[in-house]
């Protein structure tokens, strides 16, 4: 607890520009929504009691799931692969992209405060980013029109979108800002990425090689996952009921 308070105070400039990132993704995540929910005639409150509790729910559990990341020999071993977006998308699917962009905000304050960050907050915010950027874009598309069809297209996007956009924040942003950070000449950097694929000679190979892999396997791996158990869920997560029950409460 104390590590992250004192990270906060030691960088206390950058996670204003996190802050500011965040109210941005809920304020694009708020307009979708709200055109959505005009389109097919919903009148709920985008934060609803039980929303918000779920929202507390998904957030615990995808904070969890973000401390147990683990690195593939595809890449450096900076590079973790984690599923703590699982929980997001579940949450952007059955309660909207607000919902889904604030368990991804409240999922790195519970891992801050379990784990703290080796990254003066970098690395925090570029988790962030990157997975409003899989959760955003799919659970939007699943709005306007909720159902099977929608959801693949909707996952798929994501899964374009986070590549995409990860690769690209990669090259000019994390990259140069974690050499400057530790130190580490970003040629060194990119050597530690030719030691496992001959094909890395410079940056853009480097994050085409080794960063978007791996957020390929991430956004098929969630979305696969969310494919399989949505439905499934979804009454629960809503309702509190079981699909059987909900089926004998419409009956």
């Amino acid at each position: 607890m104390n590590g992250f308070f004192g990270a906060v105070k030691d960088n206390a400039g950058f996670v204003g520009v996190c802050l500011v990132a965040v109210v941005v993704m809920v304020a694009i995540a708020y307009g979708f929504e709200k055109a959505a929910k005009k389109v097919n005639g919903d009148t709920d409150r985008v934060l609803a009691t039980r929303k918000v509790v779920m929202i507390g729910m998904f957030a615990a559990i995808s904070g969890i799931l973000y401390c147990f990341d683990f690195a593939l020999p595809i890449a450096p071993s900076f590079y973790k692969l984690d599923f703590s977006e699982l929980p997001a998308l579940i949450a952007g699917f059955a309660f909207g992209p607000v919902a889904g962009v604030l368990v991804e905000f409240i999922k790195e304050i519970v891992k801050l405060l379990l784990k703290s960050t080796s990254t003066a907050f970098v690395g925090d915010l570029a988790n962030f980013l990157i997975g409003c950027m899989l959760v955003l874009p799919a659970s939007v598309i699943y709005q306007f029109h909720k159902s099977k069809r929608s959801a693949l297209i909707g996952c798929a996007v994501g899964t374009v979108v986070m590549t995409v956009f990860g690769t690209w924040f990669n090259a000019v942003y994390l990259l140069p800002t974690f050499a400057k950070l530790y130190g580490m000449p970003l040629d060194a950097i990119l050597g530690m990425g030719a030691a496992i694929n001959a094909g890395v000679k410079d940056i853009t190979s480097f994050v085409i090689l080794m960063v978007a892999p791996i957020n390929i396997i991430k956004g098929v791996g969630i979305s696969a996952i969310t494919m399989l158990v949505y439905k499934k869920l979804s009454p629960i997560i809503k309702y509190g009921n079981t699909p059987q029950e909900s089926v004998k409460a419409a009956d």
